[in-house]
């Protein structure tokens, strides 16, 4: 039995393996609705999966005509869902807890890969859908980049951002809440001043959550779709999760944060440093 939860506790859920598989999607939609650079889904069959606690907190937005995209209405974290088209119940591997068992066994819909992410492992790769994903793929709109503006938005649209000035720096973080904050392997923000943000519509359709026992940690999303936000920390600045972008922010990670804590599943491979907490001041 493997056990998960979101990042606030509200939800809680156990699966029993083996799952039926185990995929990294680079959607547009995926990347937005987790505010990370890819998702990590294991899929289970429907009499596997048990609700523990929470089932209530579940948001539900129809992303598509074919699927559904569910999170945690108190912190934003994505929740598992049943794809009916498939007959599976699709669970974010960032907020499994231990040893899933199992390893990614492909990358799908690297056509739509974001442009600050480089692909470095040897899994397979696929356009799209793989064979035996009988679903269609699903348009989405393009922003044309203005010069000096990188912007970004939620799932659903409802809310839209822009960022202006440079960014102080991009990482990609492995610790426990940022996995369960975005339910992927890992998180992936920029890092802006403070003065750099500006809402262009649907601020008030924003939930900002702290999580309590955090001094400084907390997350962002839309509470119609739970698409990741940007977040204004004192400690910080503005925290954009590079997920959310709907241009190139011409920033590149540059480094792997609190790799003591990453996922078992996951495998960091490529050349950017590695650091088992923080970097050196």
């Amino acid at each position: 039995m493997i056990e998960g939860r979101c990042l606030c506790g509200a939800l809680r859920y156990e699966a029993d393996p083996p799952f039926q598989f185990m995929v990294n999607c680079h959607c547009s939609m995926c990347r937005k609705h987790h505010g990370a650079a890819f998702a990590t889904f294991v899929a289970v069959r429907p009499q596997s999966f048990r609700w523990v606690s929470g089932e209530a907190n579940v948001g539900i937005y129809a992303s598509s005509e074919n699927a559904e995209r569910a999170f945690c209405r108190v912190c934003g974290s994505v929740a598992p869902h049943l794809l009916a088209a498939i007959g599976q119940v699709i669970i974010p591997a960032g907020n499994l807890e231990g040893d899933l068992g199992a390893r990614p066994q492909l990358h799908m819909f690297t056509g739509s890969r974001a442009p600050w992410y480089e692909i470095t492992d040897d899994l397979p790769r696929s356009e799209a859908y793989p064979p035996g994903f009988d679903l269609p793929s699903v348009p989405r709109p393009q922003v044309t980049p203005r010069p000096g503006v990188v912007e970004g938005s939620c799932l659903c649209g409802d809310v839209a951002f822009e960022v202006r000035g440079e960014a102080r720096l991009m990482m990609n973080c492995h610790c426990s809440r940022c996995r369960r904050g975005r339910g992927a392997a890992h998180a992936s923000n920029i890092l802006y001043p403070l003065d750099a943000l500006r809402w262009t519509r649907g601020e008030t359709q924003v939930v900002d959550f702290a999580l309590p026992e955090a001094r400084r940690f907390g997350t962002a999303f839309c509470r119609r779709c739970g698409g990741g936000l940007p977040r204004v920390s004192a400690g910080f600045g503005v925290v954009v999760p590079a997920g959310t972008l709907d241009v190139d922010p011409g920033i590149r990670p540059s480094a792997h944060i609190y790799t003591a804590f990453k996922a078992a599943w996951f495998e960091i491979t490529g050349d950017v440093p590695q650091y088992a907490e923080l970097p050196p001041a």
